[in-house]
C-alpha cells in the first residue's frame, strides 16, 4: 500500500505499534488506520480490553473492570474519524433508574436513605426535595453550575498538557472561576445541599477515579452532572462490546492486532525509539516501527519500557512516592436464577467517612480494611440476556480497598472479605446468595498488582491537584522520540469517556509528528451530545431497575 503524506509525497505507510489492547491502545490505533498509517497493536493478554476485557466463568460472561458507560458521544467521534457510526458496532441503552443509591444514615438524619437516580431532572429534583425541601431546589442550581464547569473546562480536557504554559492561555484562565481548585468535592457539595445523604448522592462518583469526596478536588462534580445530562448506558454485551466493536473497525481498517504478545521491551537509537522485541507469541522476534504508543498502567510502563535517562525526574524511587488511588476486592458470580436488584446497587457504608480513611490512609499506605464497607453490585442480566444461561444472573460485586501500599495480607484476607460482602448483601439489600452460586470468580488487590497495575492501583495515579495536568505522565515521553503514552494514567485521567479524549490527542500528535492531515476539530461535548451523536440509541431507554 502507497501512502500519501500532507505534502503530497507518496511513500510507504508509516508502522506504528501500539503496546497494550486497552481502551486507549484500541482508539488510537482506529484513529491512526483511519489515516492510513499501518498499526499493530500487541496485547499481553488472550484477551483484549485490558482492564476493561471479559471475564468468563463456565456459562457466564462479565465485565472485569468498568460497568458504567458515560458519554457515549466521545466515542462516536473515534467511529467517526474512520466514517462510522457507533450503533452499527454496538447496541447501546440508556439506564433508567440510572443507578440506586442507599445511603447508611444515622438516626438524627433520618437514618438509611434509598434513592433511585433518574435523568428526568424534574422527578428527581421531586426525589430529592422528598428527602430535604430545601436540596431539591439547591439541584437544580448545583446541575446549571456545572453545566458551565464542563463547558469552561472543556478546552483544558480536549488539549495535552505539557506544562503550567499550557494553562496560561485565556480559554484555561476563563475556566478558573468554574473550577475552584482548592476545595474539595464535599467542601463544594456542602455549598450546595444540607442533607448529608443528598451530598453523597453528588459526591461518590469520586469513587470512579478511586478517590475520596473528601480529598478529590471540586473539579470533579462534573462526573454526577455528566451522569445526568448525558445519561448512563448499558452496551449489550457489556462494555467489553465497546472494545470488540473498536477491535473489529480496528480489522476494517488494516490493522492487526496480535494477542498473547507482550512487548518485553523496546528498543531505541539513541533517544530515538525503533521498535520492540516481543514475547509470548512473538516467540522473542524484533519488529521496527517508526513510532510506539504505549497503552499500559503508565507508572509501571515507565519503569518497565524507559531508563531513567530518559524519563527526567521521574526516578523509579521518585514514581513509587507519587500517589495511588485505592484498589478493588472484586467477586463474579454465576446465579441460579434472577436477581431482584436495579442493573447498578451503590451502598454507601453508614460511616462513610471512615471507610473512606481506611482506603485511602496515606494513599493507601496505612490502609485497613472497614467491618461495614460500601460496596458495588452490577445486575447487567435485569436487561442483558447475552451473559448469563436463560433464568439466570451473571453478578459484578466490587468492594473498595486499600492498594498493595498497604501491607495488608491479601490471601489471608481473601475469606473474611468474600463473607463481609456477601453477608452485607444479604443484610443491607436482602439479597441472601446462599446455595445459588454456580460460578466464582475473585479478583484481589494483590491479583491486579500481578497484572502489571502498580501497586495494585486499579484507577491509576490518584487525582490529586499535584498530581493533575502536566503532572501526570505525558502524553509525549520527554525524553525519547517517537514514543508516546496513552491511556487513564495520563491526562485527563481514568474513566472511559476521559480515556478516549486521550486516545484523541494522542493519534493527533502522532498525525501531526509523522506529516499527516490532521482530524478535524471536534464539536464542543455539549453541542456534539445533544445534537444527537448517539440520537440512534438515544430512544432505547432500558427500564432496568428490578430483575426477578
Amino acid at each position: 500500500m502507497k501512502f500519501i503524506e500532507r505534502d503530497g509525497q507518496v511513500k510507504n505507510p508509516p508502522r506504528v505499534a501500539v503496546v497494550g489492547a486497552g481502551p486507549g491502545g484500541l482508539a488510537t490505533a482506529v484513529l491512526l488506520a483511519s489515516r492510513g498509517v499501518s498499526v499493530t497493536v500487541y496485547e499481553a493478554q488472550e484477551r483484549i480490553g485490558g482492564r476493561t476485557q471479559r471475564l468468563t466463568a463456565g456459562d457466564y460472561h462479565f465485565d472485569m473492570g468498568p460497568t458504567f458507560f458515560l458519554m457515549p458521544h466521545v466515542l462516536q467521534e473515534v467511529f467517526g474519524a474512520a466514517g462510522r457510526k457507533l450503533e452499527d458496532y454496538v447496541d447501546l441503552h440508556r439506564l433508567d433508574p440510572m443507578y440506586r443509591l442507599v445511603v447508611g444514615g444515622q438516626a438524627e438524619h433520618g437514618g438509611e436513605v434509598t434513592i433511585d437516580t433518574t435523568q428526568d431532572l424534574e422527578q428527581m429534583r421531586e426525589r430529592i426535595a422528598a428527602i430535604h425541601p430545601a436540596d431539591g431546589e439547591a439541584f437544580g442550581r448545583f446541575i446549571a453550575d456545572n453545566r458551565a464547569k464542563l463547558n469552561a473546562s472543556e478546552p483544558i480536557l480536549r488539549r495535552p498538557i505539557r506544562s503550567v504554559l499550557d494553562l496560561i492561555r485565556w480559554d484555561a484562565i476563563k475556566a478558573l472561576p468554574h473550577i475552584r481548585p482548592m476545595r474539595s468535592v464535599q467542601q463544594l457539595n456542602n455549598a450546595y445541599f444540607e442533607h448529608p445523604a443528598v451530598r453523597l448522592a453528588v459526591g461518590f462518583q469520586s469513587k470512579y477515579l478511586g478517590m475520596s469526596p473528601y480529598e478529590c478536588p471540586s473539579l470533579f462534580t462534573i462526573l454526577p452532572f455528566i451522569e445526568y445530562e448525558y445519561g448512563v448506558w448499558h452496551p449489550v454485551g457489556g462494555c467489553n462490546a465497546l472494545m470488540s466493536a473498536l477491535a473489529r473497525l480496528l480489522g476494517e481498517l488494516g490493522g492487526t492486532i496480535e494477542t498473547a504478545t507482550p512487548v518485553e521491551s523496546l528498543s531505541f537509537s539513541g533517544r530515538q525509539v525503533t521498535g520492540a522485541t516481543l514475547g509470548g507469541r512473538g516467540g522473542g522476534r524484533h519488529a521496527s516501527f517508526d513510532r510506539v504508543v504505549v497503552n499500559a498502567d503508565a507508572t509501571w510502563a515507565l519503569k518497565r519500557f524507559f531508563p531513567e535517562s530518559m524519563r527526567g525526574r521521574q526516578t523509579d524511587a521518585a514514581i513509587d512516592k507519587q500517589k495511588y488511588s485505592c484498589s478493588t476486592y472484586m467477586l463474579y458470580l454465576g446465579i441460579e436464577g434472577k436477581v431482584d436488584l436495579p442493573h447498578h446497587t451503590i451502598r454507601i457504608a453508614p460511616g462513610y467517612e471512615q471507610n473512606l480513611a481506611d482506603i485511602g490512609r496515606d494513599h493507601g499506605r496505612g490502609g485497613s480494611l472497614t467491618e461495614d464497607p460500601s460496596f458495588y453490585v452490577c445486575n447487567p442480566s435485569a436487561l442483558d440476556p447475552t451473559l448469563a444461561p436463560e433464568g439466570h444472573s451473571a453478578l459484578y460485586v466490587l468492594l473498595p480497598t486499600p492498594n498493595t501500599h498497604s501491607g495488608i495480607d491479601w490471601e489471608a484476607q481473601a475469606d473474611t472479605l468474600r463473607a463481609r460482602v456477601l453477608d452485607r448483601m444479604k443484610q443491607v439489600l436482602g439479597l441472601d446468595l446462599t446455595g445459588r452460586i454456580r460460578e466464582e470468580i475473585a479478583i484481589r488487590p494483590d491479583d491486579w498488582r500481578a497484572m502489571n497495575i502498580n501497586h495494585g492501583a486499579t484507577f491509576n495515579l490518584a487525582h490529586s491537584l499535584d498530581q493533575m495536568l502536566h503532572r501526570r505522565p505525558l502524553h509525549r515521553v520527554p525524553h525519547a522520540k517517537g514514543a508516546y503514552m496513552v491511556g487513564g494514567g495520563t491526562h485527563p485521567g481514568s474513566g472511559l469517556p476521559v480515556i478516549f479524549l486521550s486516545a484523541q490527542m494522542v493519534a493527533a500528535m502522532v498525525v501531526d509528528d509523522l506529516g499527516l492531515e490532521p482530524f478535524p476539530a471536534a464539536r464542543p461535548l455539549s453541542e456534539a451530545a445533544l445534537a444527537g451523536d448517539a440520537s440512534s440509541v438515544a430512544s432505547k431507554t432500558a427500564g432496568a431497575g428490578h430483575g426477578g
